[in-house]
């Protein structure tokens, strides 16, 4: 029984412009498959703890969690029928009675270093304050540059370009993904090449959660499902969950699918930026989430005495 004007498809969604366009994209992608009516989906939008708390690190009050414990509590009720999510914001677990098993083709998974004047890293002056909310970004960059002021710098788009107009800060970090889904093509940015910065694993990745009992959705979303993502977000994922990867842990990771190949690089870091351990492999596609593991572990076993001790 498809969806109507009448019993429409519920998405649920955080309420950001970036989270609203996901949900876009989706029904767009199902209304297509399935030659439905937008009427015949009902965007929900709703309000996470981690978009209410706005001045404390994500690491502070809990986490990745914090971004989907309501949407998913209203999909294990009933109250929505799917739920929208930027993967690398995801934990590694879902919750019982949940599942996601389908994706949305990746978009560019690249980090952006965002400036008002289009300046690289390399312009940036000694003492130059560099706003971000991610430890992993605030890592690798005072890995490269011991010099830099990195401050907590936490909101949507528009808020972050805010704070840089009101000079909180003189550069950020956004994702390549979020900018071209959103159409920001105004802002002004330097995409960083990923030999010099991985990006967040399963970056520019959109995931699309369901439950599990629900079959008539499993259906539905079949058919909009991108196979050589969950390919690669297996790889990933597995890594990450490997390595016990929260907002608490700098972490990054991509994998790349050539034939039947998957190649991943990954990098674990001290968040003071002061040592990274690095790994890349490569395996055959059907070995992409093994590789993934055997990869983490083997940082695992080559971290020193106190690599992780920011774990407490």
């Amino acid at each position: 029984m498809k969806p109507d004007p009448d019993t429409p498809c519920r998405i649920g969604t955080r309420g950001s412009p970036l989270a609203l366009a996901q949900a876009h994209e989706t029904r767009d992608r199902l209304a297509a498959a399935w030659d439905l009516p937008e009427a015949a989906f009902e965007i929900v939008a709703i309000r996470t703890t981690g978009d209410r708390v706005q001045d404390r690190a994500l690491r502070e009050i809990g986490g990745k969690g914090l971004f989907t414990r309501e949407i998913e509590a209203a999909l294990l009720a009933g109250e929505i029928d799917l739920a929208v999510h930027s993967m690398k914001d995801m934990p590694t677990l879902q919750p019982e009675g949940l599942v996601i098993d389908t994706y949305l083709p990746r978009e560019d998974p690249r980090d952006a270093f965002v400036t008002l004047d289009g300046r690289a890293i390399a312009d940036l002056p000694e003492g130059a304050t560099v706003g971000s909310s991610s430890l992993r970004r605030r890592a690798q960059l005072a890995h490269r540059r011991p010099d830099l002021n990195l401050v907590e710098f936490r909101g949507n788009v528009q808020t972050r370009m805010g704070k840089l107009r009101d000079g909180v800060a003189d550069a950020t970090f956004l994702a390549m993904a979020g900018l071209n889904r959103l159409g920001m093509a105004e802002v002004p940015r330097a995409p960083m090449d990923t030999g010099a910065m991985l990006p967040a694993v399963a970056q520019g990745a959109i995931g699309v959660e369901r439950r599990t009992d629900d079959s008539r959705m499993a259906e539905m979303l079949a058919a909009i499902h991108d196979h050589a993502t969950g390919l690669r977000l297996a790889c990933e994922r597995a890594f990450l969950a490997t390595l016990d990867g929260s907002c608490e842990t700098p972490i990054a990771g991509l994998s790349d699918l050539v034939g039947g190949t998957m190649a991943f690089r990954g990098e674990i870091l001290r968040p003071d930026g002061s040592e990274v351990l690095t790994c890349a492999g490569e395996a055959p596609v059907e070995d992409g989430e093994a590789l993934g593991r055997a990869l983490a572990r083997d940082l695992l076993d080559r971290a020193p005495v106190g690599f992780f001790d920011w774990r407490g």
